[in-house]
């Protein structure tokens, strides 16, 4: 039986692959758990559309995050922190204060998304990957100042 998968299944293939499987294990595991359907005419018609969709929706989620990269990359970014003599903080500067202050500056980015191996300790510069999509990572230019 051929059927699409619509899910990543190990040792058989991709979301979007035709595969050739035994009857069994498409009727009593794969098409149970909806992680294949029947390879008919109309399912490979409904599968391309929804393809040609997605590719749509990713490409346009590529161009927002090219224009985020060019706003992150455009300036440095300002935040102030209490620190104490040396230049040591009091406290840490942390993704998520990275995040606010971004979406102060009307960017939107997933604190996830924003690189910070550790906290920032120090006053003074630092570079902070962001990658806003699996093909697209900007590089903010940080600077933490004394408040």
């Amino acid at each position: 039986m051929e059927v699409i998968l619509r899910e990543d299944v190990p040792k058989l293939g991709r979301p979007g692959d035709v595969v050739k499987v035994k009857d069994g294990y498409a009727r009593n595991f794969l098409l149970p758990r909806g992680l294949a359907v029947e390879a008919n005419q109309r399912n490979l018609r409904a599968f391309e559309h929804e393809r040609r969709l997605a590719l749509r929706r990713r490409e346009a989620k590529k161009q927002l995050a090219l224009r985020y990269k060019e706003q992150i990359e455009s300036s440095p970014l300002v935040i102030k922190a209490r620190a104490g003599e040396e230049g040591k903080l009091f406290g840490s500067v942390t993704n998520i204060d990275i995040e606010r202050a971004l979406r102060e500056r009307g960017i939107e980015v997933d604190r996830r998304k924003i690189i910070l191996p550790e906290p920032i300790k120090q006053l003074g510069e630092a570079v902070v990957p962001v990658r806003l999509d699996p093909e697209v990572e900007a590089t903010l230019k940080l600077e933490v100042v004394p408040a």
